[in-house]
């Protein structure tokens, strides 16, 4: 695999990795998300994110829709607290096509009211869909009480009555402010010479000359932790147990990567599947996910089960997190994790989009891109006392947890 870089002079960043596939992707990795919303306009990066397809300068929605779908492609987009991925994937002879697309979106969107209307029902839907979903629904109401009093304390999908106010102007001025060359990465990955695809980047995307507005992001201040229940009449419980976590850039990432998944990565070996299901029967499911932003992180554990077992699967999570934090794993229980670990990485880098996201978020965040035997190199490079220094955060004193039963 070979990576390549290369720099417009407005300063969009650019990323090219060389594969044999017959099949591309290319996107833009954009370093705005629901953190950057307005109060009174919460949901709005998604709402952008939505609408930035339903009209150009030089396309219909219709035209948008059918551009890369005629050809076997796609094009698609999703959003996060701090980003923003615009993307398309496609048979590797229409990368022009691709390009020439993803530059007109974000350069020409128009927002056209009516479409814009049309569009709010549908991210309407789409909110109240994940609210009659509870272990989906848990997860955002457990970050908005985590996170709450700052910018990352509200939902990505926004409030109904945010969304019904949010105009056509609102659009343009977001995309405006945020979508410009310095707050942007481009990436594609595929068998093209990074020549032609430096040179596609810089016919389509050079106009783009608007420089980037003042951002206020603040660190979230540290809130008490909390142990909440909400009645919703649900025959299973849905809790989520979390605390908060360093950042991306912090020196104990790897550790904390390796530790979410010794803790409830996908293995049903991991520690919590085996403690609270196997041996004891407490839950249907549990799984740990960690978060890492640029400037704050937590971990969050799920567990699905009868709600008379929730008080004692958080029983079993405290003492597990507080052994792994005062008992250093054996070397030979470290190094079975790091196989795990590793084995899995390895496994995902196979495909393709995981390798595109990968390229994308790298360039943004971190100026280049980490390959996986970088990563893994980094995994393997992780101690026994960096896995306790991570468990600590986990402690029982910083541990909050939300039930919806």
């Amino acid at each position: 695999m070979n990576i390549y870089y290369h720099t417009l002079s407005n300063g969009l960043r650019l990323v090219h990795i060389h594969t044999t596939t017959q099949v591309s992707w290319c996107g833009l990795a954009i370093n705005a998300g629901s953190r950057d919303e307005k109060p009174g306009q919460f949901g709005l990066a998604h709402f952008v994110e939505h609408t930035i397809f339903k009209g150009t300068r030089h396309r219909r929605a219709w035209h948008i829709l059918n551009r890369m779908e005629r050809i076997g492609g796609e094009l698609n987009a999703y959003t996060t607290k701090e980003g923003t991925m615009l993307y398309s994937v496609f048979p590797q002879q229409h990368l022009p096509r691709a390009i020439d697309l993803l530059a007109d979106l974000v350069q020409w969107s128009v927002f056209p009211t009516d479409e814009l209307d049309r569009e709010r029902d549908v991210v309407l839907e789409e909110a109240a869909s994940y609210r009659d979903t509870p272990s989906d629904a848990v997860y955002d109401d457990y970050e908005d009480l985590m996170f709450a009093g700052s910018e990352l304390g509200h939902n990505i999908l926004g409030r109904k009555e945010d969304l019904e106010r949010l105009t056509q102007d609102d659009c343009m001025r977001y995309l405006k402010t945020l979508y410009v060359p310095t707050n942007m990465a481009f990436f594609s990955v595929g068998p093209e010479r990074p020549e032609r695809v430096f040179n596609l980047a810089e016919r389509h995307f050079s106009g783009m000359n608007h420089a980037m507005a003042p951002r206020h992001r603040q660190v979230p201040m540290a809130s008490e932790p909390f142990k909440r229940t909400i009645q919703i009449g649900t025959h299973q419980a849905h809790t989520i147990v979390g605390a908060r976590v360093p950042d991306m850039h912090h020196p104990l990432r790897h550790a904390l990567m390796l530790l979410n998944n010794i803790l409830g990565g996908p293995g049903m070996n991991s520690l919590l599947n085996v403690e609270l299901r196997e041996r004891r029967g407490y839950v249907y499911t549990v799984e740990s996910s960690l978060t890492l932003l640029s400037d704050c992180g937590w971990m969050e554990i799920y567990l699905g089960c009868d709600p008379a077992d929730v008080r004692s699967s958080l029983r079993v999570i405290e003492r597990i997190t507080s052994r792994l934090s005062k008992e250093p794993l054996t070397e030979r229980r470290l190094e079975a994790h790091k196989k795990q670990y590793c084995g899995q990485l390895i496994v995902a880098a196979d495909s393709t989009e995981f390798m595109a996201m990968r390229a994308g978020r790298g360039l943004l965040y971190h100026g280049r891109v980490t390959t996986i035997d970088e990563t893994i190199a980094s995994i393997q490079a992780v101690t026994a006392e960096q896995i306790m220094q991570a468990a600590a955060y986990l402690n029982s004193n910083a541990l909050s947890s939300l039930t919806f039963q």
